[in-house]
């Protein structure tokens, strides 16, 4: 956004620090009639200085005839530079919410976009990262100096005889910014006097391909990401048909939507993801900041470290019949009802004989987790099977087998999801009453259904009709 540009802002509050870059801007956009704010923030960093700069700004603003707006916000621990540009924009939203002004413009400069890019470039960013400093941001601050040099802004300020604060922490070179600023772009600069241009320049450039890619992958997130949850869950095979560009794009996107950000995440992280794809058997895993990847046959699962011992693993829980047993916790919903043999499809799986359920005396019926050593005979099986098998035929991923519902009566499983209920208990022609099952939200589950099963799958042995659930 330049300067002749600013009138689309709508009312502009200036951030103002003193120094000639900020100062600069605020006479521009008060030429310009768009000013209707100055915006102050004391980090109380530099004691009496930092009081001093308050009161340039809050004076220079009275001589405006423009509203002064101060945050004092110290910053004490951490990251100081971080916590304080934090805090800033922090401030400016709360002046948007507030009504005070439509933007808030910043004093952000060409050379500013150089050393952010080579600072970036120097930590390994890719081209989101080399984009910058943005014009425009979607919290409407908004960025008019990004087309001038640092330098003409002070001959300028020089020329009309206007004075500004010089902020001595400037020249402190224990901060990245002030060395790249003070030592290594001009050393750069010799080889190149064009490089604060040319790095300029590759912001431009990168903001255009990051905009390409945003529309991109706004377009194939829902079709390839799957949210269950704090988690996300991501086809492999689908992945890996995608070109590696956009392989690496989409796993970055899924990291942002876990995570909530970026911040940490580098191009090594992202290719021992994809390499984590590679193979279509067995399991991987891995924890990157802040992040736990894991992959199980056919899916790739990104969620936040811990994500999986939130609950204890083993659960039991009396069923409610008829009606329904709901598990919000887990995400875990069963209907059950009560139905005649006109109500049954042909084929229908989850079906149980309620006679046969409610003759036998061993107790209750029960929603529980599937356990190691679970075994039962499924109807369609020569005889009896462990789950742990079935889990295998049907490629069903390690986390979800965590809490895999089953339903018992004393030490019988009667029924488990998609594997249908037991010979000894279902329901046949010749059943009475008739207990049907059904579970809200299993077609979330990362299991497929016949229809999806391929040609590499043929023989995998999961055989689970899509329309009986």
């Amino acid at each position: 956004m330049s300067l002749q540009e600013i009138t689309g802002a709508g009312r502009v509050g200036v951030a103002v620090s003193g120094g000639a870059d900020s100062v600069f801007l605020l006479h521009a956009l008060r030429e310009a009639g768009v000013a209707v704010a100055v915006l102050h923030v004391n980090h109380q960093l530099r004691g009496v200085e930092s009081d001093l700069d308050e009161a340039f700004v809050r004076s220079m603003a009275a001589e405006m005839g423009l509203d002064f707006h101060l945050a004092a916000q110290p910053v004490t621990d951490g990251n100081l530079e971080q916590q304080a540009r934090r805090a800033r924009y922090a401030f400016f939203g709360d002046c948007i919410a507030a009504g005070i002004c439509d933007s808030v413009a910043t004093g952000h400069t060409l050379d500013d976009q150089a050393e952010t890019v080579l600072g970036r470039f120097l930590r390994g960013a890719g081209t989101a990262g080399l984009s910058g400093i943005r014009p425009v941001t979607e919290a409407r601050v908004i960025r008019p100096l990004l087309g001038f040099c640092r330098d003409d802004i002070r001959k300028s300020l020089r020329e009309r005889g206007i004075p500004w604060r010089e902020d001595q922490s400037n020249t402190n070179t224990d901060f990245l910014r002030n060395r790249l600023r003070l030592e290594i772009m001009p050393t750069l600069t010799e080889l190149n006097p064009s490089l604060p241009h040319v790095l300029a320049s590759t912001a431009t450039w990168a903001q255009a391909e990051e905009e390409y890619w945003s529309g991109e992958i706004a377009r194939l997130e829902p079709k390839l990401l799957s949210r269950s949850g704090e988690a996300v869950l991501i086809r492999t095979g689908s992945l890996q048909d995608l070109p590696v560009a956009t392989q690496r794009r989409l796993l970055r996107k899924a990291v942002e939507v876990v995570r909530g950000s970026l911040r940490s995440i580098d191009f090594r992280h992202i290719e021992a993801m994809r390499n984590l794809t590679a193979s279509r058997e067995g399991s991987g895993r891995m924890q990157l900041p802040d992040l736990d990847v894991y992959r199980s046959f056919d899916w790739l699962r990104l969620a936040p470290v811990g994500f999986d011992s939130r609950l204890e693993r083993d659960f039991a829980i009396e069923l409610r019949i008829p009606g329904r047993t709901c598990m919000p916790e887990r995400q875990l919903t069963i209907d059950l009802e009560l139905v005649t043999p006109a109500h049954v499809y042909n084929n229908q799986m989850n079906v149980l004989d309620w006679s046969l359920c409610a003759g036998s005396h061993a107790g209750p019926l029960m929603l529980r987790n599937w356990r190691p050593g679970d075994s039962y005979h499924p109807v369609g099986k020569s005889g009896a099977q462990k789950i742990k098998i079935l889990f295998q035929e049907c490629r069903v991923p390690l986390w979800e087998r965590r809490t895999w519902p089953v339903i018992t009566q004393g030490s019988s499983i009667l029924w488990a999801r998609h594997f249908g209920p037991s010979v000894e208990f279902a329901a046949g022609p010749d059943s009475g009453q008739i207990l049907a099952i059904r579970e809200a939200g299993e077609s979330n589950r990362c299991i497929r259904t016949s229809n999806e099963v391929d040609a590499r799958d043929s023989n995998a042995g999961c055989k689970v009709e899509a329309s009986q659930e």
